[in-house]
């Protein structure tokens, strides 16, 4: 996995030891993340030990969509099944290295256009917005920057600034406080994960203009859940971390067992707004 300083990834932790539980005459797991959703190079590290160890099948959320592809093809080649979730894999990197690798999880861009248009229902058109987005080689940073760019046009939305705070909440506070401060104008922000929410919803308190700049997010974690409760975000995407990491074991098992490689899998995303946390 990624960070597990990411609530989300803690979720998709959680379903892949309840999934086991379930599950465990059938195999035994291993589950290892990474410090910093930027350290790549721990993420290899993590996935060449896992195959000295012994691993017969490696389900991954990679960190990076082209970095992790080597490492991954190394432990193809070593005769582990592999299977992505979450971040998929870079398709032209795969084709260099003349692999394929089954992909479990959702329409990112599908899901931000959600979010984005959600918003876009709540502001004057024409209104100025900024967007945060995730590391710029991730497949799923670019494909909900891609969705809000959709939301951001077909709404006649403003965009004013688009920046990178690489999924980290302590970046998103220090970015979202920069572009409040050089565009005061600015009535929105659209953050491509829910950590850099928390971040961004920090530096508009901050800046005294909380209330008065929206914010959105994207993966449905507890504390994001709690703040759209409270008022201060207006919404996020649920990706149901744990269905991936459920998923993305079941089609490992197929896989061992000797059943046909399965098909990419497309998986649901929920908008997660003030009315559907509203009350238990």
């Amino acid at each position: 996995m990624k960070s597990l300083a990411n609530e989300f990834f803690l979720t998709m932790e959680n379903g892949a030891r309840a999934h086991q539980q379930a599950h465990a005459s059938e195999y035994e797991l291993l589950a290892n993340g990474i410090k910093d959703e930027q350290d790549v190079a721990r993420q290899i590290d993590l996935v060449e030990q896992m195959v000295a160890q012994g691993v017969d099948a490696l389900v991954i959320a990679p960190a990076d969509s082209k970095a992790l592809v080597g490492a991954c093809k190394r432990a193809l080649d070593a005769g582990v099944v592999v299977i992505n979730i979450d971040n998929k894999f870079d398709a032209g990197v795969l084709g260099e290295r003349g692999i394929k690798i089954p992909f479990v999880g959702p329409d990112n861009r599908k899901g931000a256009k959600l979010a984005a248009d959600h918003l876009a229902a709540a502001l004057p058109q024409g209104a100025p917005v900024a967007v945060l987005e995730g590391i710029p080689s991730a497949f799923n940073g670019i494909q909900r920057k891609l969705g809000f760019d959709d939301s951001i046009k077909e709404k006649g939305l403003a965009l004013v600034t688009s920046q990178s705070a690489s999924w980290e909440m302590e970046k998103a506070n220090q970015v979202a406080a920069s572009i409040l401060t050089e565009h005061p104008e600015i009535q929105a922000l659209l953050c491509a994960n829910d950590n850099m929410a928390l971040g961004a919803a920090a530096a508009v308190r901050t800046s005294g203009r909380a209330g008065q700049v929206k914010i959105i997010g994207f993966d449905g974690i507890t504390a994001v859940r709690d703040m759209i409760r409270e008022g201060q975000i207006l919404c996020t995407v649920d990706q149901h971390a744990d269905k991936l990491a459920e998923f993305g074991i079941d089609y490992a098992l197929q896989v061992l067992r000797g059943e046909a490689t399965p098909a990419d899998k497309e998986t649901a995303v929920d908008l997660v707004t003030a009315e559907t946390v509203a009350a238990p």
